[in-house]
């Protein structure tokens, strides 16, 4: 072999060895590193659960005024706007029909009075003449015992007969008497209904408020407000606005922490305030198309500052939970089941821990058992993960993070 031989088969020899070398090395299995995964730290905590509801004011009362009674207004006090007392005469009904009905009524209790005092003196009479008779019977038969045969038996029959018509009439004047009375109770009774009938005529605030729309105008027919509500016309329309009231949906998940007088914050825009108040009534029912319970709030509005539609924010303080152990929500696993477990790093191992949980906010919520202050649980999805994996831990971070709802 020539020299330029040998020299090629030197070269050849050699890539194939770089070859095989690097090839052999490509080959080696690679390396698994452990996965990361976020954790957070379980420790103290106060938890509040607060829910903020929309609600619209509106007046505590807010009713159409209708008369009792039919008639033409004679005369109108009050327009849009006007503010009036529990009270106050907002119009007067011309009603000729009770009038007249009250004339006969005053004439009716006139002539019952009238018939009274007439069958007083008859009773009067009547007694007067029962005690003569009676006396007159009494003497004769004295005598009649003591004289026998002084005195015709037929006498004593008389005067015992005279005796016993002049009981019968007492009885009747008596009876008379007491019809009459009847009769003037009766008359006083038609005379009050038509004076109320007559005071009818006269319509009143029945609280204190504010006309927000006046239906009538002097000389208007207005119908008996107890006819047929599509013929009978309101005369105005009155609204309570010195309290007002906010009626809240509260969704079913909190109807059970709802009390009477539990503490509300109020909040408006215009002006911008907040205010405290106080939960006033609820339905104890929840409706079952919205799945939510009508809870209510009564707010003071003496001043005037707020206005029926007005829009605002309600913040219900449902429960508190101070210095609570606690981790964020996305901590635990099946969450609200009857298996919730937490996913802890102990020395770069993960163990799977059975907790159970009470108070949940928005962010955050409460560990009864299972975990213990300083353990690191692993947050977020824990899709992959099992007992005794090993993992790198890094802490998680949380934008606004906060232990309240």
């Amino acid at each position: 072999m020539t020299n330029k031989g040998r020299v090629l088969a030197l070269g050849f020899i050699t890539v194939s060895s770089a070859c095989l070398l690097t090839s052999c090395k490509s080959s080696a299995p690679p390396v698994e590193e452990s996965p990361i995964v976020p954790i957070a730290t379980v420790g103290p905590a106060t938890l509040q659960n607060n829910i903020v509801l929309s609600a619209e004011f509106e007046p505590f009362q807010d009713v159409d005024v209708m008369a009792k009674v039919a008639g033409y207004v004679r005369t109108i006090h009050v327009d849009i706007g006007t503010h009036v007392k529990t009270g106050d005469v907002l119009a007067i009904l011309e009603v000729p029909e009770i009038q007249d009905e009250l004339q006969k009524a005053k004439a009716g209790v006139a002539a019952a009075e009238a018939n009274v005092v007439t069958a007083e003196a008859g009773v009067h009479r009547a007694e007067a003449g029962a005690n003569i008779a009676h006396l007159s019977f009494q003497r004769i038969q004295e005598v009649a015992s003591k004289n026998k045969g002084l005195v015709p038996r037929q006498d004593v029959d008389v005067a015992l007969s005279h005796d016993a018509e002049a009981t019968a009439q007492l009885a009747s004047a008596k009876a008379g008497l007491r019809a009459a009375q009847e009769s003037k109770v009766a008359a006083d009774s038609e005379y009050d209904r038509a004076g109320a009938m007559m005071q009818y005529a006269t319509i009143r605030a029945p609280f204190n408020g504010i006309i927000t729309k006046r239906y009538a105008s002097t000389g208007s027919m207005i119908q008996a407000g107890i006819a047929s509500q599509s013929q009978a016309m309101p005369v105005v329309r009155l609204a309570q606005y010195d309290l007002l009231r906010l009626t809240l949906p509260v969704p079913v998940t909190s109807v059970a922490e709802i009390k009477d007088g539990q503490t509300v914050d109020v909040t408006v825009s215009n002006p911008n305030r907040t205010f405290h108040g106080k939960i006033s009534r609820f339905a104890g029912a929840v409706q079952m198309a919205t799945r939510t319970m009508d809870t209510q709030v009564d707010v003071p509005n003496t001043d005037g500052s707020l206005i029926p539609g007005m829009y605002a924010q309600v913040h219900l303080h449902l429960a508190e939970r101070p210095n609570v152990m606690s981790v964020p929500i996305d901590a635990i696993d099946g969450l609200g089941t009857s298996v919730e477990q937490a996913y802890v790093v102990r020395d770069g191992v993960v163990h799977v821990v059975q907790v159970t949980t009470g108070l949940q906010t928005s962010t955050r919520l409460e560990v009864l058992t299972g975990l213990t202050i300083g353990d690191q649980v692993i947050v977020g999805r824990h899709t992959g993960l099992s007992e005794g994996e090993k993992v790198k831990a890094s802490p998680a971070t949380y934008e606004n993070e906060s232990a309240h709802s």
